[in-house]
């Protein structure tokens, strides 16, 4: 009998989330626990999610039964940087679904969140997950586990065909496709088999729940909303990059030392990006834009600063699958440390099937506007075109030349 790729209850455990989420949140509880934050979906493609929604509104609202187990408690306390405190107050914690607002505007499915940042920070991963896996219920209800398997089978077919024994002993690559999996069943069997099978070096997944399962290390560092925040938290607008980092670097000492730099473009974060913090922290990721230019741009600025690049990291997790992933690698071979995020590609890659692309992104913060303008045209983010417009004359960034 065929395996269904679907469940009843599409998240069954509050750590079915990305990792990353679980660090900001510690920060945000011994920084920021009073800040009021207010995020908003979106579906790039413009696909038609307005027949799913009550299913979707139920699924959300089985959010608010889960809570940690004493075992799963156990597991993030093995890990080092989780403090006592915060993990107290994640053995107290519950979806609250007070801070959830859905429904139809515009002809549009919309979901948006206003609450706390420390009691809304964990709703993205798990609502979009949702969203993806209602809609794929009811679009491929004929799809099986066996399909997803075969898929990822041929990619490590090629992989092998296409790449040397000494190019795959190097070649690292992370599972990060918890929020647009195809279904939890579909992530599942494709990190259980990347564990296996892999002809490369599979080195984890963002997926905290998942890790625990499968013994591995989950993944992750911060996120855009990280930064994103800072643009209503810091003393002046023009710092706020720099205030994001510092308060990380005095969260973490050192750990977790991968810094995103796409938030405001990244020639606007290398600007701020100086001696201090080039060797606080381990290395960028790259989320946007040519990712072969971006990682020159890297390398340079650490050539500048006076320090040798294959000391550092680079992650990349845009929209990648593994010959792009293998191109880049080749690209920059001997010259910086490179890993592979990817997501979509994974987790989502099943004949005949049309991924999603959702994002639930932070829109405001303690009732200003924040924003995201990324360095590719159509990711920018953000509910204020004048806030948007403000940002990019005080970081002197062009407009992209697309309409974003």
């Amino acid at each position: 009998m065929s395996e269904s790729v679907f469940a009843d209850r599409i998240v069954q455990n509050l750590l079915d989330t990305d990792f990353y989420k679980l660090t900001m949140m510690q920060a945000v509880l011994h920084n920021y626990p009073n800040v009021e934050v207010e995020w908003e979906f979106r579906c790039r493609n413009s696909e038609d999610l307005r027949p799913y929604l009550a299913e979707i509104r139920y699924q959300i609202e089985r959010l608010a039964e889960l809570s940690l187990s004493p075992d799963q408690l156990g597991f993030l306390e093995r890990i080092s940087f989780m403090k006592p405190d915060f993990l107290r107050f994640l053995g107290l914690f519950r979806f609250n679904l007070r801070y959830v607002h859905t429904g139809i505007e515009n002809g549009e499915l919309f979901i948006r969140l206003r609450g706390p940042w420390l009691h809304v920070i964990l709703f993205e991963v798990p609502m979009l997950a949702i969203v993806s896996e209602v809609r794929n219920r009811y679009r491929y209800q004929t799809v099986i586990l066996e399909q997803a398997r075969e898929q990822l089978y041929r990619k490590f077919d090629w992989l092998t065909a296409n790449a040397s024994v000494e190019e795959l002993s190097e070649l690292q690559v992370a599972d990060f496709g918890t929020r647009r999996r195809f279904s939890y069943r579909v992530q599942e069997e494709v990190v259980t088999v990347l564990k296996h099978d892999f002809p490369g070096r599979f080195v984890g997944t963002s997926n905290v729940h998942l890790a625990r399962e499968l013994d591995m290390k989950p993944l992750g560092t911060m996120a855009h909303e990280w930064i994103m925040a800072h643009q209503q938290l810091g003393p002046r607008l023009i710092d706020s990059q720099i205030a994001a980092l510092d308060c990380w670097v005095r969260e973490y000492r050192g750990l977790l030392g991968i810094a995103l730099t796409d938030c405001i473009t990244t020639d606007a974060f290398l600007g701020d990006f100086d001696l201090y913090f080039a060797k606080l922290f381990d290395g960028l990721r790259h989320d946007s834009g040519d990712p072969v230019q971006w990682a020159e741009k890297a390398i340079a600025h650490y050539h500048k600063l006076g320090i040798e690049p294959m000391s550092k990291t680079l992650v990349f997790s845009d929209s990648l699958s593994l010959p792009k992933a293998l191109e880049i690698f080749r690209a920059l071979r001997g010259r910086i440390n490179v890993s592979f995020g990817i997501g979509t590609n994974l987790t989502c890659d099943i004949p005949g099937v049309e991924p999603m692309s959702i994002v639930l992104k932070m829109t405001a913060c303690n009732g200003q506007p924040v924003a995201k303008i990324s360095d590719e045209a159509g990711k920018t983010h953000c509910t204020d075109p004048n806030f948007v417009a403000y940002l990019r004359h005080v970081f002197k960034v062009p407009a992209l030349p697309s309409k974003e």
